[in-house]
């Protein structure tokens, strides 16, 4: 994704089609600070394994449509979430890229309770940067993507291997997606920088061609880039727009569970990530759990689209903060 002023470097939204807010009911009631809210017992979330599912993805080198290590790391996640007892989608995703290349991607969904009608969807993209536009040394060379990318399908794949070996399980159906070819954007030192800058183009094809005719879910929480030290997750904009009681419930799930030092109370820039597509043409209200810089200095974590983006920037607390916070929001449900 690209950072055309905001995103990722993804593109500023400047406006947002007339879609009705959604009104979901949240568990905890009333926003009112006398409400009491009683937490659901959750099984327990291992950030060494999270860690271990990062690094494995790493281990494949890049994960760029179109090569080996992308194949081989996406029949990887596909079996881990077999191995775990979800029901597996392998969707492909033949999309042409912003130069014209023709891009061979597949979106991965993993569902687990697949006969309940009441739907959550969790997200991330799997694939990796094809360049390191913001790197000062090897920049047309892909990038590792530990942070951006690993990051969130270790925390699913870990909730994937918890919620299965549960003996206790939440009473929602829960569908794992992994979108593909999220980040073949056009890179920031291209000479021509007009037209569709290419990104998201995986969440872009499932939303128009969901993976079982008519679904719908009740709501979707996207993860990107939610592995670093010290991580701040703002309220960004396409989230408090689509779906604002989404993110009152999650960020204050966070607080409950002492992780309010990351789940920052400050609004965001509006970013074009995987939630916009899933929001505007699935019309399922979706938010994005994304690392954002609060002082506005810079939009993304310092190792945004360079080779530094390696297993160096993952930290274990970080990890089961999303993924502790995760697990409660949907025991919750």
């Amino acid at each position: 994704m690209n950072n055309n002023r905001m995103f990722k470097q993804k593109m500023t939204i400047a406006a947002f089609c007339c879609l009705a807010l959604f009104s979901c009911t949240e568990n905890a009631g009333s926003d009112n600070n006398t409400t009491v809210v009683k937490d659901t017992p959750i099984p327990t979330f291992n950030a060494d394994s999270a860690y271990q599912y990062v690094q494995q993805q790493v281990d494949f080198g890049p994960r760029v449509a179109n090569t080996m290590a992308h194949d081989m790391c996406g029949e990887f996640i596909a079996s881990e979430l077999q191995r775990h007892g979800a029901k597996v989608i392998e969707q492909p995703v033949y999309v042409t890229a912003y130069d014209g290349t023709s891009l061979n991607g597949k979106n991965i969904i993993g569902s687990i309770n697949p006969e309940a009608t009441t739907r959550i969807i969790l997200a991330a993209h799997w694939d990796t940067r094809q360049v390191a536009d913001q790197d000062s040394v090897r920049k047309n060379e892909p990038i590792l993507g530990a942070n951006d990318g690993g990051s969130g399908v270790g925390i699913l794949l870990e909730l994937a291997r918890v919620i299965g070996n549960a003996e206790n399980k939440p009473d929602v159906g829960v569908d794992i997606i992994f979108f593909d070819v999220e980040d073949y954007g056009r890179p920031a030192f291209a000479e021509d920088q007009s037209g569709d800058s290419g990104y998201c183009l995986g969440s872009k094809y499932w939303a128009e061609n969901p993976h079982i005719e008519g679904y719908s879910a009740y709501y979707g929480i996207l993860l990107d880039m939610v592995g670093s030290k010290n991580p701040t997750f703002l309220k960004e904009g396409v989230s408090r727009y689509f779906a604002p009681r989404i993110v009152r419930k999650v960020w204050k799930t966070a607080e409950r569970k002492g992780f309010g030092n990351m789940f920052i109370n400050q609004d965001g820039p509006e970013l074009t990530d995987d939630h916009l597509y899933v929001n505007q043409i699935a019309k399922i209200p979706m938010i994005d759990i994304i690392d954002l810089d609060p002082s506005g200095e810079r939009t993304f974590f310092k190792h945004w689209h360079t080779h530094a983006d390696d297993m160096s920037t993952i930290d274990k607390e970080s990890l089961k903060g999303v993924g502790v916070t995760l697990l409660q929001v949907l025991y919750n449900e």
